[in-house]
């Protein structure tokens, strides 16, 4: 099981952060993302939506299940290649006086026709620096 915890403060108010992230064309900041967007059927943000993802190597379907803006939303994938058993993904955001501190907590493992543990001990190195560059990105662009 990995537990990847990616934290940072953006100098922006949790509104403007939260609707910067909840897009999910945003998540094409990750260096191997190519595509990503809402899956047919949804239009926006909120419990129930679907967002898809299309990496180098990764396609996955991500479903919103908890939605409380400007605060936190949580997601899971629920349908991925290879295949990814998520328990859990949480965006938090808390106000400071700096701006918004922002913690994005995943915790998943690959299931052996998913890679098993040497596909676990791979995403678990790329996918920080994935997360990284995506809360990056969101800084870029509420910080100018």
């Amino acid at each position: 099981m990995a537990e990847l915890i990616i934290e940072r403060t953006i100098a922006a108010t949790p509104d403007r952060v939260f609707a910067w992230l909840t897009d999910p064309s945003h998540l094409t900041a990750a260096p191997l993302a190519v595509k990503a967007g809402w899956a047919g059927g949804t239009t926006a943000p909120g419990v129930g939506a679907v967002r898809e993802v299309f990496a180098l190597g990764l396609w996955a379907r991500e479903q919103i299940t908890a939605y409380d803006p400007p605060h936190r939303y949580d997601y899971r994938i629920v349908t991925s290649v290879p295949a990814i058993d998520h328990q859990d993904g949480s965006v938090t955001l808390t106000p400071t006086p700096d701006g918004t501190h922002v913690r994005w907590v995943s915790v998943y493992s690959h299931p052996r026709s998913g890679g098993g543990k040497p596909m676990e001990a791979l995403t678990s190195r790329l996918l920080p620096g994935s997360f990284d560059a995506i809360l990056n990105a969101c800084a870029a662009d509420l910080e100018s």
